[in-house]
């Protein structure tokens, strides 16, 4: 028999591409633009039609600025602008618009929307359950188990721990070293400069980790890998570098989260708030109705 499975949805994501992806000609009852959160409750609507999961939650992140990894590396982000106030006020909306359908958010100002949905997966596998991680971001690929899948829902992409391994050139419990020493632009880490996704990939291939290749990287100038001694030489110099980096981008596994997987459980949404709510944000008639069929 397969294990059941918990839906984790990357929220912040899906907020972030309905803001770019939908016209600005939604307002809410105050004339706020609200394009973000119809697009985003399109979105929700669709997978709870298409999916019916049992066990599911929302993840948001709370802060660009206030993450722990923020503490351990000032840089980190810092190469983001801030949301403007519209898009700040309207994933207020997507979190209550997600409760008003009965799915559990998680949110925290320390830790992340990757380390909540981390560590959700890592308490949830305990009780039996295998995850799907709705989300296009490479980071997940870290959390992958043999049940596991990640599933880039614009795409209709799914795959799991082999799929990390064809897309990345690592397994899963290498996709941190391999960010660490190949850098990830998108949240500002520089990684070991002159190692590209390439060389990362073939380095771990061959040391197996992070550790084991800076504590042996004497080796790697003999490594049939075009420009190995310089590299060496990269890795000597930058080496503690990118044990920093690793800590940013490994996805914490000891978050805040509840423990059993009935917290994840769909509960049934009150009427009174949700016709509340599309009143205020002003929600047309295909939308109200497929809301209140999903409300139970």
């Amino acid at each position: 028999m397969s294990r059941p499975a918990a839906h984790l949805i990357d929220g912040s994501l899906y907020v972030f591409r309905a803001w770019h992806s939908m016209p600005d000609e939604f307002h809410d009852a105050d004339g706020h633009p609200v394009n973000a959160v119809h697009g985003f409750t399109r979105f929700l609507c669709e997978l709870l039609e298409r999916v019916k999961p049992e066990h599911l939650a929302v993840a948001f992140d709370a802060s660009l600025t206030t993450s722990f990894r923020n503490a351990i590396y000032p840089a980190y982000k810092a190469n983001r602008e801030l949301p403007p106030p519209d898009l700040e006020r309207q994933f207020v909306l997507c979190r209550e618009v997600a409760e008003a359908l009965g799915i559990a958010v998680l949110i925290d100002h320390t830790y992340e929307a990757d380390d909540l949905i981390g560590s959700t997966l890592w308490s949830l596998r305990a009780h039996g359950f295998r995850s799907v991680i709705v989300s296009a971001d490479k980071d997940f690929g870290q959390l992958l188990g043999e049940d596991d899948e990640q599933w880039d829902y614009a795409r209709n992409l799914r795959w799991g721990p082999a799929g990390v391994l064809e897309k990345l050139g690592v397994h899963p419990h290498q996709v941190a070293d391999y960010l660490a020493l190949c850098g990830d632009a998108v949240d500002n880490i520089p990684g070991v400069p002159g190692i590209g996704a390439k060389t990362a990939a073939a380095l771990l291939s061959h040391f197996g980790s992070l550790d084991a290749l800076l504590d042996r990287v004497d080796e790697v100038q003999f490594l049939r890998l075009r420009g190995a001694a310089s590299c060496a030489a990269k890795l000597r110099a930058h080496g503690e570098s990118a044990r920093l980096y690793r800590q940013l981008t490994r996805i914490a596994l000891d978050a805040p989260v509840a423990e059993q997987a009935e917290a994840l459980l769909r509960r049934r949404g009150e009427a009174a708030v949700m016709d509340e709510l599309c009143e205020r944000l002003r929600f047309g008639p295909l939308t109200r109705t497929r809301l209140r069929a999903l409300m139970g």
